[in-house]
């Protein structure tokens, strides 16, 4: 799968909240290390380094094309290019921080507490994961590949989201951990622009689908399109409304 930057960045400032709002949790704490896991464009990077200037930052990603544009940002950071389904620090980190990347990687019930592991004792995992799969923006998609057209082609694609109910992290981690807080908030993003909610899917949710189709993706692009123009009708002021979901986890060790 390839990432587009450009893509993602559109809607830089909706994106970015949620990191925002995850730092800004994580009070009276001061960590020396923190790697930034799935750090993208380096955008939560960023943030990171302005809440904690003087903490040695790492970050990580699977795709060359988010790391060259993270690596323009100008951050005295450490940018490193790995799997994240098999990524180990040298030495444990004080804070590993994720957003909007552990959702892409399957088998949470190895991952979290492999995570956890990674962690200096007291030290936080600090994640963050879309919550909207029961939501057209993704079901829309899935609908459509299953469709005689192009099950052949994205049968393959289309996965079921690996993201537990908030239960089963707490009963995960509970027993690995001092003390996790998890806690999920809908974000009513409002949106302008042609075809907003596509725009926006493209940026994340729509790219394995346009990897695996390559020419032919605006063919399924187009009747994605159609289908949330019901499914998110414009406001009389042309804008559109995505409520979107989030979950949200703190974990010391």
């Amino acid at each position: 799968m390839t990432w587009d930057p450009s893509q993602y960045l559109r809607y830089d400032n909706e994106r970015s909240q949620p990191t925002r709002d995850l730092i800004a949790a994580l009070t009276n704490f001061h960590p020396r290390t923190i790697v930034d896991l799935g750090c993208g464009t380096g955008n939560s990077s960023a943030l990171l380094q302005q809440r904690w200037p003087t903490a040695a930052l790492t970050g990580v990603d699977h795709s060359p094309e988010m790391l060259e544009q993270a690596s323009m940002s100008g951050l005295a950071a450490t940018w490193q290019q790995a799997d994240l389904a098999n990524w180990q620090p040298d030495e444990p980190a004080d804070l590993i921080f994720s957003n909007a990347a552990l959702h892409w990687l399957d088998d949470h019930e190895r991952l979290f507490p492999r995570l956890i592991s990674h962690l200096t004792w007291g030290g936080i995992l600090a994640a963050q994961m879309p919550n909207n799969f029961t939501q057209p923006s993704h079901t829309l998609i899935a609908e459509i590949a299953s469709e005689p057209r192009w099950k052949q082609r994205l049968g393959e694609v289309i996965r079921p989201s690996p993201v537990a109910p908030v239960e089963r992290y707490l009963e995960l981690l509970e027993p690995l951990t001092t003390d996790i807080r998890v806690w999920t908030t809908t974000y009513f993003h409002v949106l302008r622009g042609e075809h907003p909610v596509a725009e926006w899917t493209g940026g994340a949710t729509l790219r394995p689908v346009i990897s695996a189709l390559g020419d032919d993706a605006d063919n399924f692009i187009n009747e994605y399109r159609n289908r949330l123009a019901v499914a998110y009708p414009p406001r009389p002021d042309a804008s559109t409304v995505l409520p979107f979901t989030r979950m949200f986890i703190l974990a010391r060790r």
